[in-house]
């Protein structure tokens, strides 16, 4: 498969989950608070249920991938796309923000969701670690595989 077709598939795939509004389950919820920070947390909390419910699943699949991972990997897992909500896109806005590209504020801010996540967690408190990761710097085969986790 090319890596434009891996994209497509992954967009696609993130568009049909994202069609339902369901909160993550209380076990997932507990799951993904017992691996935050308190600041972090709360960042994670401001996303919407669908972007939990993916971080949530790119997490699981993660610790999957890597099982050796700690609470601070796991956190960068968590928070991969907490910089989302700062564009404050719907589902469809987000669609079209990835067709079009960055032509106003908010499609820009979509795109760059990953630099303002890492803004967003620096002031959650985020360890260095996190941060790292969040970064794409890290162990190789850590950094591999949360681009595996996240390729859902």
């Amino acid at each position: 498969m090319t890596p434009a077709t891996r994209r497509l598939v992954h967009l696609v795939r993130r568009w049909w989950g994202s069609l339902s509004s369901a909160e993550p389950s209380p076990t997932d919820e507990g799951w993904a608070h017992a691996n935050l920070l308190e600041g972090e947390w709360l960042a994670f909390e401001r996303m919407s249920a669908p972007d939990r419910r993916h971080a949530i699943a790119v997490a699981r699949r993660f610790v999957d991938l890597c099982p050796e991972s700690g609470r601070d990997q796991v956190a960068a897992a968590l928070l991969h796309d907490v910089g989302k909500t700062a564009s404050n896109l719907s589902t469809a806005q987000r669609v079209l923000a990835t067709l079009v590209g960055p032509r106003t504020r908010r499609f820009r801010d979509y795109h760059d969701h990953e630099s303002i996540g890492l803004d967003v967690c620096r002031r959650a408190g985020s360890s260095e670690q996190t941060l790292s990761l969040l970064e794409g710097r890290g162990p190789r085969h850590v950094v591999e595989a949360m681009h595996r986790a996240d390729d859902i």
